[in-house]
């Protein structure tokens, strides 16, 4: 099962007790936070749940994989995500 925006907006809604309009909110305002934060070159951490930043890559060859001609990906940011430590063990145990 996929959980969609809309799914997720129900649940927040659900479980704080705020309308479904709040939730959707919130739940962009998390979003615009985020990514405002990951584009200013900062680091986010929910503890136990997750970790957010960006790394720099390299430029490297690549191959096209229907041709399989080679061509250059050029250097650039990316964006890190790494589960915490009560997230992990929520997922490995099953809830």
């Amino acid at each position: 099962m996929t959980l969609t925006r809309t799914d997720l907006v129900a649940r927040i809604s659900e479980a704080s007790g705020i309308t479904q309009g709040q939730a959707a909110d919130a739940l962009r305002a998390f979003e615009q936070t985020v990514t405002q934060s990951l584009a200013a070159g900062e680091t986010v951490k929910l503890p136990g749940f997750a970790q957010f930043d960006t790394a720099e890559r390299s430029a490297r060859t690549g191959r096209n994989p229907r041709t399989g001609e080679p061509l250059e990906i050029p250097a650039g940011r990316i964006v890190r995500i790494s589960a915490g430590g009560s997230l992990k063990s929520a997922v490995k145990t099953g809830g």
